[in-house]
C-alpha cells in the first residue's frame, strides 16, 4: 500500500551537517520526496507535535531541544513508507539501534537522536497536517513508479 509519512531532521542533525546524508538514505531506499521545508519550530507547534508526551518528565527538555535550531520537515511516500522508514531510522536509543540504520550509524545519545519518523498512519496524517498545507505536497510521477505498480 502506498503511504505518506512525516519525517523531521532534528536540530542536532542539521547542526552536524547530516541533512543530505539522511535524505540520501531515504531516497536510496526508493521513497519519493513529496514535500520539504527548513524551519524553526515555534513552541506551540512543538507542543502539538509532541502532545502524547505532555506531562512526562522529559517533555520540557524535548520541546526546548526541538525549538533550539532549524529542522527539516518532509513528507515521503511509497510502499509501506511508515514502517519501512521507521525501520530505516532505527531505535530511539542509538545504543539499541541496529548498525545500518540512521540512528545506529550516526546518533550518539537518545536526547540527540537526529530524526523523527511517524509511527502510524494516524500519526503521519496528523503530523503532516501540522507542518504542511495540502498545496505544499507535490504530486508527481517518476519513471520508475510504473515499474513498482
Amino acid at each position: 500500500m502506498i503511504e505518506q509519512t512525516f519525517v523531521m531532521v532534528k536540530p542536532d542533525a542539521v547542526q552536524r551537517g547530516l541533512v543530505g546524508e539522511i535524505i540520501q538514505r531515504i531516497e536510496r531506499k526508493g521513497f519519493k520526496l513529496a514535500a520539504m521545508k527548513m524551519m524553526r519550530i515555534e513552541r506551540y507547534l512543538a507542543e502539538q507535535h509532541y502532545a502524547e508526551h505532555s506531562g512526562k518528565p522529559f517533555f520540557r527538555e524535548l520541546i526546548d531541544f526541538i525549538c533550539s535550531g532549524p529542522v527539516v520537515a518532509m513528507v515521503w511516500e511509497g510502499e509501506e513508507a511508515i514502517a519501512s522508514i521507521r525501520k530505516l531510522v532505527g531505535s530511539t536509543n542509538p545504543n539499541d539501534a541496529t548498525p545500518g540504520t540512521i540512528r545506529g550509524d550516526l546518533a550518539i545519545v537518545t536526547a540527540f537522536n537526529l530524526i523523527h519518523g511517524s509511527d502510524s498512519l494516524r500519526a503521519a496524517e496528523r503530523e503532516i497536517g501540522l507542518f504542511f498545507d495540502h498545496n505544499e505536497i507535490c504530486q508527481y510521477a517518476r519513471g520508475m513508479d510504473s515499474w513498482l505498480n
